[in-house]
């Protein structure tokens, strides 16, 4: 299994969207290394999901529930894809942006280092601490 952060802002697709809607087709990625993540991605994988712009923060946790193909937003483009993804629980408690620059020990995670990318990996220590932080 593999971990995995993906981010939206939460005006255009939030946690409570994603809970409501009950499952989410990951798309509209435009950048390369992202859809090359979405493509590593497998059934099970676990994904945090990260509130970008306003309030930033890892506010739940995900599940991939259908691997990587084409993207319907992109019907032209062939090298554009999506995965699809479930809400599995949300955080009791948001892990913010500062607070996880603030950890020593998520020093060189992604979301810190890469802070662009829409789509990352996450090594199992940082998701696990990430996931303690939340109070799950």
């Amino acid at each position: 299994m593999a971990y995995w952060l993906v981010k939206s802002e939460p005006d255009t697709y939030g946690w409570h969207q994603f809970i409501k809607q009950g499952r989410a087709v990951w798309d509209g990625v435009r950048n390369y290394q992202a859809r090359n993540n979405l493509k590593l991605m497998k059934l099970g994988d676990q994904v945090l999901f990260y509130h970008s712009v306003t309030k930033p923060a890892v506010v739940g946790l995900a599940t991939v529930v259908r691997e990587h193909y084409p993207d319907p937003t992109a019907p032209d483009d062939p090298r554009w894809v999506v995965v699809e993804l479930e809400p599995v629980l949300a955080f009791r408690q948001p892990v913010t942006l500062t607070q996880i620059k603030a950890e020593p020990l998520l020093g060189s995670i992604g979301l810190i280092n890469q802070s662009r990318l829409s789509v990352m990996p996450i090594r199992t220590d940082e998701f696990e601490l990430i996931l303690t932080m939340g109070q799950l």
